[in-house]
C-alpha cells in the first residue's frame, strides 16, 4: 500500500511540474529565448550583443517534443527531464558527454566570433591543446606513461569539419577535472550569469551550463540550465521537477548546498566562469 501511495505521489508531482513547464513553453519558438518563457512576474535578461550569454540564449533548437538521442542515434531511456534540445550534432562516438557539451558550446561561440586564438583547452594531464596547433597539423602523442607531446603529422586545414575533429580529441582527454581548473569561481550571487557553469569535478563528476537568465521586479534571478550526459547524447535544456512555480527555471545560490538538478545532485554549489578578459 505504501509503495502504491509513493508512486501516486511521484506521478502527481511529475504531472504538476509538467503542466507548469508546458505553460512556459512556446512550441514554435526556434531559439532558447523564443521557446522557453519566464514564469509570471519574470522577464528575460537582455544579454550584451556579441557576448557568450547572447550566443547561448539564441541557440537554435530542434523541434519542440524532440527526443534525446545518443551517439548511435537511439533514444535514451530518460525522456522526462528536458524541455528543449539544442540543434548540434552529437558525433558518432561516445565522446560528447557532460564536460564535452560545455566545451562544445564554448568553442562554437569562439569559432563563430572568429576568436580562433582563444580556442584551447587543457587535457586532464594539464597539457594544453589549441585549435591553432590542430589546424596547422599538430596532433597529441600519448605514451604508455601518459606523457604528452605534440607532433606535426598532418597538413593545414582550418575548415569546420577539421574543427569538429579537433573537438573530438579534446573530448577524449579533457573532462570535469580540467574544466574546473581552467574556470574561475563565482562567489557572489550578483555575478551569476549565462555562460557560467555549475560543476563537480571528478571521475565521474558532472557539469551543467547556464543558458538563460530571467529577473523579477524585486531583482530576484532565475536560470535555465543545459547539459550533456553519459552516454554521449543530445545537449538539452533540463526541466525542474522540484519547483513547479517556476517551471524549468532554477534558483541558484553560491552559499547554499546542495543544488539539486533534474538528473544530478551537486553536493557543493561550485559555480564558475570562463575568463574572457584575454579576448578583448
Amino acid at each position: 500500500m505504501q509503495f502504491l501511495l509513493f508512486n501516486l505521489l511521484i506521478t502527481l508531482l511529475l504531472g504538476s511540474c509538467k503542466e507548469s513547464e508546458d505553460k512556459n513553453i512556446y512550441p514554435s519558438g526556434k531559439t532558447i529565448r523564443e521557446r522557453i518563457l519566464p514564469p509570471k512576474g519574470y522577464q528575460w535578461v537582455h544579454e550584451e550583443n556579441g557576448s557568450f550569454g547572447a550566443f547561448l540564449q539564441n541557440l537554435q533548437l530542434k523541434n519542440n517534443g524532440s527526443k534525446i538521442l545518443d551517439y548511435q542515434g537511439n533514444e535514451i531511456f530518460n525522456q522526462h527531464e528536458h524541455v528543449a534540445i539544442i540543434n548540434y550534432d552529437i558525433g558518432k562516438k561516445d565522446l560528447q558527454q557532460c564536460a564535452d557539451a560545455v566545451i562544445r558550446l564554448h568553442a562554437e561561440f569562439l569559432f563563430a566570433k572568429k576568436r580562433f586564438q582563444n580556442i584551447k583547452y587543457h587535457f586532464t594531464s594539464g597539457d594544453v591543446f589549441s585549435w591553432d596547433d590542430y589546424k596547422n597539423g599538430f596532433r597529441p602523442n600519448i605514451t604508455i606513461n601518459n606523457d604528452v607531446t605534440f607532433l606535426k603529422t598532418s597538413h593545414f586545414d582550418d575548415s569546420y569539419t577539421s574543427f569538429r575533429k579537433y573537438l573530438d580529441i579534446i573530448y577524449m582527454y579533457a573532462g570535469t577535472i580540467s574544466l574546473n581548473k581552467e574556470t574561475n569561481p563565482i562567489t557572489d550571487n550578483s555575478r551569476i550569469e549565462p555562460g557560467n557553469i555549475l560543476i563537480t569535478p571528478g571521475s565521474p563528476g558532472h557539469v551543467v551550463i547556464i543558458v538563460g537568465k530571467a529577473i523579477n521586479k524585486n531583482g530576484k534571478s532565475i536560470y535555465l540550465l543545459a547539459e550533456g550526459y553519459t552516454p554521449a547524447q543530445s545537449i538539452h535544456v533540463i526541466s525542474n521537477p522540484f519547483n513547479n512555480n517556476i517551471g524549468p527555471w532554477y534558483e541558484l545560490d553560491v552559499n547554499k548546498s546542495p543544488t539539486i538538478t533534474a538528473r544530478y545532485m551537486f553536493n557543493r554549489t561550485n559555480i564558475r566562469s570562463f575568463d574572457f578578459k584575454s579576448m578583448n
